[in-house]
């Protein structure tokens, strides 16, 4: 008689080791043991081989509801079993329901709980009308974090917080130990490029990148971080797509604050010259995608432990909401869930760059900063068995085939993965077989933060 339910084999990677020919053992949908060498015996056994075994990703920025009836929990967490993310944090500003208020929060859950395949947290955020009051009712609502913006992209369901709200909000956060998560576009500069971009009649790819230059983004992000230092709030910049913006967050991580940065995975892979010229409004995204040299610069910044998180920033809009000849008449945003574990490890292994970051900034950091590492995030005992299996199997991506996304487009259609999802487990059970997503809806879990004094 076996003492574990679940024995997976494989090069498991963990934060700070690769165990080669390791195991992880599980019981009760947690971990239990994780080995080198002769594993265990257990009622179900998965061996892999040369397989990579990562903790289960948490993608900290997820848009399951930004367009009504088009993605939902539905579509975006079986994407997300297919990537082997077991943990979507997502975002507030859903079409039709600001996540603003505890009502609004439980409206939220009762609507996601049946659709989800895999767990989830919540992002809360306010209306400005509201100002700060409502937090503490979000927090009791057990929201994991809070979002804010400095750029106004609707005026309702995605509102600019400007400095003074954005002060009284950090403030009204502080004592909680939440963190602030904070849009970094300066709203008037954008503005003001938007306009000459207009003015000057150019209308291609090139539009999106002329009205949202580097500034518009570091002055931002100056404006968050001093903010923060000025009310002892943990502050996270959500999205950077300039190396110059890690360096900002490092200076005041070395000062002492909390200012923690996210770097999404398009950020990683995709650049302007080839990609946004290439796919124009399917490569449309705030801030912008940037040149090639600025990406190589934040995969520097990945090896040098100046990045906290990496995420997807996923969002899935219809194809008619982003092949507009009119490069700024596009939605912005991109769906990635499918791809972004494939991606990072691609991306790291072509730089040389330890996969024990794969571990840190898609698991560990994650479960981490939202405050979930009671439960989420690594492969040590009394975590949730979220696993990640990764095969030498490579593929050409292509989001149509995969049959797992709602949308039949991606950005990354037509790049080779070398490593490829084979499995994906979910506290000790397999919803996703290499293949077939077999979670049903209603698989997934609310997951809140860990209360701490």
């Amino acid at each position: 008689m076996s003492d574990f339910d679940l024995v997976i084999t494989g090069t498991v990677v963990l934060p700070d080791l690769i165990v080669e020919d390791g195991y992880v053992a599980v019981r009760d949908g947690k971990v239990v043991l994780v080995g080198e060498g002769r594993a265990p015996a257990a009622r179900e056994r998965h061996e892999f081989g040369n397989a990579l075994i990562l903790p289960g990703a948490i993608d900290a920025q997820v848009h399951s509801l930004s367009q009504k009836d088009q993605e939902d929990f539905i579509w975006s967490t079986r994407s997300a079993a297919a990537g082997g993310v077991t943990t979507i944090v997502d975002m507030p500003y859903d079409e039709g329901n600001l996540v603003c208020s505890a009502e609004a929060v439980e409206r939220k859950l009762a609507h996601a709980a049946p659709q989800a395949r895999v767990d989830f947290a919540l992002y809360g955020t306010i209306d400005p009308e509201d100002g700060a009051r409502r937090i503490p009712e979000m927090v009791e609502a057990g929201v994991a974090a809070f979002k804010f913006s400095t750029f106004g992209t609707d005026p309702k369901r995605f509102p600019r917080i400007p400095p003074q709200l954005l002060a009284e909000c950090f403030a009204a956060l502080a004592p909680t130990g939440l963190a602030a998560g904070v849009h970094n576009e300066d709203d008037e500069f954008v503005r003001t490029a938007m306009e000459e971009v207009k003015a000057s009649g150019i209308t291609d790819w090139r539009a999106h990148g002329l009205s949202r230059p580097p500034l518009t983004e570091l002055l931002a992000m100056l404006e968050i971080y001093e903010i923060g230092a000025a009310t002892q709030c943990p502050v996270h910049v959500v999205h950077c797509s300039l190396s110059r913006g890690y360096e900002i967050a490092r200076r005041y991580r070395d000062e002492g604050h909390a200012a923690t940065i996210e770097c999404c995975i398009h950020y990683l892979t995709l650049d302007e010259e080839n990609d946004v010229a290439r796919l124009g409004g399917k490569a449309k995204i705030n801030p912008p995608i940037r040149p090639r040299a600025e990406v190589e610069k934040l995969w520097q910044h990945v090896a040098s432990g100046n990045v906290t998180l990496v995420s997807t920033d996923h969002v899935s809009w219809s194809e008619d909401r982003k092949t507009n000849p009119d490069m700024l008449a596009n939605a912005s945003g991109v769906p990635g869930l499918e791809a972004m574990v494939p991606l990072f490890v691609k991306g790291a292994l072509a730089r040389g760059i330890p996969l024990t970051w794969a571990a840190k900034l898609m698991a560990g950091n994650p479960a981490r900063h939202f405050r979930l590492d009671h439960i989420k995030g690594a492969l040590t005992p009394d975590r949730d068995a979220d696993i990640t299996v990764l095969l030498p199997r490579p593929k050409v991506y292509d989001a149509a085939a995969s049959g797992h996304n709602v949308v039949g487009w991606s950005p990354y259609n037509g790049i080779e993965l070398p490593w490829t999802v084979g499995a994906t487990f979910l506290r000790g059970e397999m919803v996703f077989d290499g293949t077939n997503v077999l979670a049903e809806p209603g698989t997934g879990r609310f997951v809140r933060p860990e209360a701490r004094g």
